[in-house]
Parts: C-alpha cells; structure tokens; sequence
C-alpha cells in the first residue's frame, strides 16, 4: 500500500525546489496535496499535473493562509500533513544585508511556517492525529558565512518546530524539521550564481560534504516523506540533518 494513502497533505513553496519534489512523491505515495506558491503559473501547472489543488498566494499574508487552510477543508475534509519548504536566501553577511532583506527572509522562512503551523493545528487536534514538517538547513546548526539572515531564520524554524512539538504531542500532532545540505535547487543556483567565482563556490560547497557531492531534491523529499507519514509515528520534535554528512565533516 503506498504510504500516504488517503492522506491530505499541504506542501508550501511547491512550485519549485525541494517543495515541488516533495509534493509529487506525496501524490506518488497516494496523498491528495494542496499547493502553496507565489508563482501562480507554475502552480497552476504543476496542479494540472498532479491533480492537485492549486493556491497562490504569499506565506507570509496570514489572511490568505486562512483562506487556504480552509479551502482545503472545504475541498477534502481534513489535514492530515503539512510541509512548509517556501524559503528565501539574500546571502549577505550582517554589515551589508539590508534591513528590508533581514525582515522578509524572517517573514517567508519563519512567520511562513509560524501562520501555516497555526493554520492547520485546529483541524488536526481536532482529528488527533497530523505531521507537521518544516525545513530548515544543515547551517543552523553549523553556521554558515555570508548569510547571516538566512542561517538565523532557519534556526529559528528549528526552535519553533520543538515548540510545536511540545505544545501538542498529546493532542496526537507531531511536528519534526529535516535540514538539507547543499541541494541542487534554484535557491542554491541563485546563491552561487552571487559569487564571485560561481563555479568554484559549487566546488567548494561540493566538497564540505563527507560525501563529496551536493543533495538531490528527490533525497531531501524522502526523509519529508518519511516525517509526514505513519512510519514515524513515535518522532517528533526532531531536526533530521539530510546533509551528505556535512555535520560530520
């Protein structure tokens, strides 16, 4: 039987990235996914290839959230998985990051998961059972240079899935976070793309891995896939590094 069979599952930042590779293995392992995206095109796309549904809007406006969260229990009933993978990058270290960068890469990677974590815990304490899934990164835990807002909010996101996990694990919701390495992602092109020397920048990210090779978007949406669904039914409140050992290097 597949593993998210007869499963409802939300997925935000879905029309790209690690977002868009998890929500097709959820639909490939038998969930009906809501999609969650700024890019309605791609959104729309995507939905049409998955038969998902599809729903514009910005994780950070909590007005539109609500909306989503209740379209989706107008449309199936229930929430069963929520995985918040929108995210943003300006890759800059502290004295030359804007103020403006700071309070948006806060707003998307950490308000975004705070307004959909809110969102969907009613319906699923209700029902006493759900899997909440956010994504934060290898570098919350490491550091990181050169990226001072994005290595903060991502271990913010860390500190906010504990809580939720604490909150409500006896009211039958788990929250567990996953934190990707270096994943082949239009993010990770964008951020390399800013360097100095593109090429040797992969390299070198490359090669801080123990592995020696950056992750796979479809790697990163299995261990999502693992947290949102039944096999983990005992986890919660844990920061899974999936990260080519670079924690280890």
């Amino acid at each position: 039987m597949a593993r998210m069979s007869g499963k409802i599952a939300i997925v935000t930042g879905a029309a790209s990235g690690i977002g868009l590779a998890t929500a097709k293995l959820l639909v490939r392992e038998g969930a009906r996914v809501a999609l969650v995206d700024r890019d309605a095109d791609a959104l729309a796309t995507l939905a049409a290839s998955i038969d998902g549904l599809a729903l514009p809007g910005d994780v950070t406006d909590a007005a539109a959230v609500g909306t989503a969260a209740a379209a989706v229990i107008a449309r199936w009933g229930r929430i069963d998985a929520l995985v918040t993978a929108a995210g943003i990058s300006f890759g800059k270290p502290i004295v030359e990051a804007e103020e403006a960068e700071w309070d948006r890469t806060f707003a998307v990677n950490v308000k975004g998961t705070f307004l959909w974590a809110k969102a969907v815990l009613p319906p699923m304490i209700a029902q006493r059972a759900g899997a909440i899934v956010t994504i934060a990164s290898q570098l919350a835990i490491a550091g990181g240079r050169g990226n001072c807002a994005y290595v903060a909010s991502k271990g913010a996101v860390i500190s906010l899935t504990r809580s939720v996990a604490l909150d409500y694990a006896r009211d039958g919701v788990r929250c567990n976070c996953v934190l990707p390495g270096a994943t082949e992602t239009p993010m990770l092109e964008r951020a390399m793309a800013r360097r100095a020397d593109p090429a040797a920048a992969r390299a070198a990210s490359r090669e801080r891995h123990a592995m020696g090779r950056l992750g796979r978007v479809e790697e990163i949406a299995a261990a999502i896939l693992h947290l949102a669904g039944d096999e983990s039914a005992f986890t919660t409140g844990v920061a899974l590094p999936v990260d080519g050992g670079w924690l280890v290097a």
